[in-house]
């Protein structure tokens, strides 16, 4: 099964929630309340990606976090790697054919690669924008239909 962590999970509905207002300044606290999450995980979280410049940290009375960037020039992409790391399907995708033992041997190791340039182009496509939510839950842009392209299905007899 292809499935993001949790972490991941929170902290796109986090960005998602702070880019329906990407002016404010948005506290861990009131972050937490609004998406129903720990604010420890929400602290967490938002230390994370303020260390890799998809938000800002502010201190003081009027303190909080704020995006460093308009939510137009954020891919969803961006966010997953730097809260998961690279986007990659196998272990060959992310550190080449010798990450596997039968790389030298493996006939579908292009397969994957092109699945996988596949799903790194659409979630490199949507943008944080595009997923910004109001606090209340309305407002919700729908889901986005990807069409996968140039990948068959071969089977050797």
């Amino acid at each position: 099964m292809i499935k993001l962590n949790r972490e991941t999970d929170y902290g796109v509905g986090i960005l998602a929630l702070m880019a329906s207002d990407p002016q404010a300044r948005h506290s861990a606290a009131s972050l937490a309340e609004v998406r129903g999450l720990p604010q420890p995980i929400v602290s967490k979280i938002l230390k994370h990606l303020a260390r890799s410049d998809l938000v800002v940290s502010y201190r003081g009375a009027k303190g909080g976090y704020g995006l460093a960037r308009s939510p137009d020039e954020i891919s969803v992409a961006e966010i997953i790697t730097v809260l998961e790391g690279p986007i990659a399907l196998t272990d060959c995708i992310e550190d080449g054919r010798g990450a596997c033992q039968y790389g030298s041997q493996c006939n579908i190791s292009n397969v994957w690669g092109r699945i996988n340039d596949v799903v790194l182009q659409a979630l490199s496509e949507i943008t944080l924008a595009e997923t910004a939510t109001e606090p209340n839950g309305g407002g919700q842009n729908p889901i986005h239909t990807l069409e996968f392209t140039g990948v068959r299905h071969v089977r050797e007899h």
